[in-house]
């Protein structure tokens, strides 16, 4: 069966439906129907008739592929989220769910890449000589002093703005509302952007060469290319800009909570990664800097 096939059997086209009115990305969606059909074609049964066996047999599989353990963890947050859709919504007993047991496997340590803020300054100054000069400087700008996703980013809309206080209105993940903030730096080329481009028929705030809102991809696109042109080691997305912005408050004396609240992190822990990033970098400043560090031979 093809993909798009899969996609219109009832209980998935009500699940893509119940995804998108929970506003999360359109990567996330297109992730979770990628995990379901392909787990649909290695179990070749309807997916309301599955059992607990099956998905670790699912597992187990996937484990002798080499997949790697954020892809598994993925996996697993997709099934428990499709089969609680699936028992909230009488699809089947809650003697039949299959994921009561299913554990994640441990999560490796990785820490997220950040930018250094010099190269973050050649970043922006190359952004400057292109074609949109002042949009693309603008999105490098607002990814960084806001910490916001790429996804909340193409989709903040000019009402969100609260030019006074500079602050921005976000919507992200499950419609859960915030408020971010942006300093000086962003205003000017925000008030030369709002001065030489028109605004689109649906009021974004972001708009690519022919008026329409810009993608996530086309964001990731112009990064790309500004990177292309740079000796920047670090390979920079707009992920990359907001852990850069989450470690750079942390060094510079931010609140965790309000480092958790700024970036609409649910829980504490996942925002906790930051703090062994900014501790590495501690040691790295300290080993390279002071004068006792090692023994004299």
């Amino acid at each position: 069966m093809e993909k798009d096939e899969f996609r219109k059997i009832s209980i998935i086209h009500e699940f893509e439906n119940f995804i998108i009115q929970k506003n999360y990305s359109n990567n996330t969606l297109i992730s979770y129907i990628d995990d379901l059909y392909y787990f649909y074609l290695f179990v070749k049964k309807d997916l309301n008739k599955v059992v607990e066996e099956d998905i670790r047999d699912y597992l187990e599989y996937l484990n002798l592929k080499k997949e790697n353990v954020s892809s598994i963890r993925r996996k697993i947050s997709t099934f428990k989220t499709f089969y609680k859709f699936l028992y909230n919504n009488n699809y089947m007993d809650k003697k039949d769910y299959p994921m009561t047991r299913i554990a994640y496997p441990k999560a490796e340590k990785k820490l997220p890449k950040f930018v250094y803020y010099n190269d973050l300054l050649e970043i922006i100054n190359e952004s400057e000589k292109d074609k949109d000069g002042v949009r693309d400087r603008l999105i490098i700008e607002m990814l960084y002093a806001t910490g916001v996703r790429v996804s909340e980013l193409v989709n903040i809309k000019y009402e969100d703005i609260d030019y006074d206080n500079k602050r921005i209105i976000i919507t992200g993940k499950g419609n859960k509302q915030r408020v971010v903030y942006f300093g000086d730096y962003a205003l000017e080329v925000l008030v030369e952007y709002i001065k030489t481009h028109d605004r689109n028929k649906d009021n974004y705030l972001f708009t690519n060469a022919k008026g329409g809102k810009i993608t996530d991809r086309g964001v990731r696109y112009i990064l790309d290319n500004i990177m292309a042109k740079l000796s920047v080691k670090t390979h920079v997305t707009p992920h990359v800009l907001r852990h850069t912005f989450a470690t750079d408050m942390l060094n510079n004396g931010c609140d965790i909570k309000v480092v958790q609240e700024l970036l609409g992190h649910s829980s504490l822990r996942t925002t906790e990664v930051y703090t062994h990033v900014t501790n590495e970098r501690l040691k790295e400043v300290y080993y390279s800097c002071h004068p006792r560090r090692d023994r004299d031979e």
